[in-house]
C-alpha cells in the first residue's frame, strides 16, 4: 500500500521504535495531523488468542463524541412504555419485523426483549449482516429495557476480536483534549483485560497503537 507524501513526511517526525504512554502518544498524533477535517481516532489491540477464543463486550467510553444513536426496540405492548420512557426512537414487534423485511433500516442500534427473539431470529441473515442483531452477550437482549437504552445513550459501545485477534475500536475525535481521548484509551484496554480467556499463557495484551483516520499508528506501553 502507498501512502502520499504528507504521511510519508509526518512518518519521519517521531520514533516509531519509542513507547510511550496514551497521553503522548495522543500529542504526537495531533502534532503529525495534516487532514482538513475533524479526524477520528482509532485504537488497535493485537491480543494473543487460541482460534477457539474470543473477545467480545460492552464498554462505555468516559467521554462522548459520537451522535445520539437511533435504538430501535423489539418489545411486547407491555414493556413499551418502558421503552418510550427510556427514549427508544423505534418500538414494536411484528410491525417493525415485516418493516425490515421489506429493507427498512433506518436506525443504528437494535434492541429486544428475550420473548420477541424467536420472532427476531427471522432477521438474522438482514442484522447479522450489519452488525444489528440484538445479543446477549452485549446486552441487547434483556427484559430490563431501561437500563439497557440509558447505557446505550451513554454512549456503549461493542468490541471484539477480529478473525487475527485484533480489537479495532474509534475512541474520539482530534479535537477533544487529549487528557480525554487517551482516558477514553485507558477504558477501553482495561475492559479488554478484564475479558482475558482464563486458559490464555504468556502475553495476552501484545501489541497496542493509537492512530488518527489519515496518521500514521504510534505504538504504546502496554502491561500485557
Amino acid at each position: 500500500m502507498k501512502h502520499g507524501k504528507k504521511y510519508r513526511a509526518a512518518l519521519k517526525k517521531y520514533d516509531k521504535n519509542v513507547l510511550v504512554d496514551s497521553k503522548t502518544a495522543i500529542d504526537v498524533i495531533k502534532s503529525l495531523a495534516f487532514a482538513k477535517f475533524d479526524e477520528t481516532v482509532e485504537i488497535a489491540v493485537k491480543l494473543n488468542l487460541k482460534k477457539s477464543q474470543s473477545v467480545r463486550d460492552t464498554v462505555v467510553l468516559p467521554h462522548q463524541f459520537k451522535a445520539e444513536k437511533r435504538i430501535l426496540v423489539f418489545c411486547k405492548p407491555e414493556k413499551e412504555k418502558e421503552a418510550q420512557e427510556a427514549g427508544a426512537t423505534y418500538i414494536g414487534a411484528d410491525d417493525l419485523i415485516e418493516k425490515i423485511k421489506g429493507g427498512w433500516l433506518d436506525f443504528d442500534i437494535a434492541v429486544a426483549s428475550p420473548d420477541m427473539m424467536r420472532d427476531v431470529g427471522k432477521l438474522g441473515m438482514i442484522l447479522g449482516r450489519r452488525g444489528l442483531m440484538p445479543n446477549p452477550k452485549t446486552g441487547t437482549v434483556t427484559f430490563d429495557l431501561k437500563g439497557a437504552l440509558a447505557e446505550l445513550k451513554k454512549g456503549r459501545t461493542e468490541f471484539r476480536a477480529d478473525k487475527t485477534g485484533v480489537v479495532h475500536l474509534a475512541i474520539g475525535k482530534l479535537s477533544m483534549p487529549s487528557e480525554k481521548i487517551a482516558e477514553n484509551a485507558e477504558t477501553v484496554l482495561a475492559e479488554i483485560r478484564r475479558k482475558r480467556p482464563v486458559d490464555t499463557k504468556g502475553i495476552f495484551v501484545q501489541t497496542v497503537s493509537l492512530a488518527s483516520t489519515m496518521g500514521p499508528g504510534i505504538w504504546v506501553k502496554s502491561e500485557g
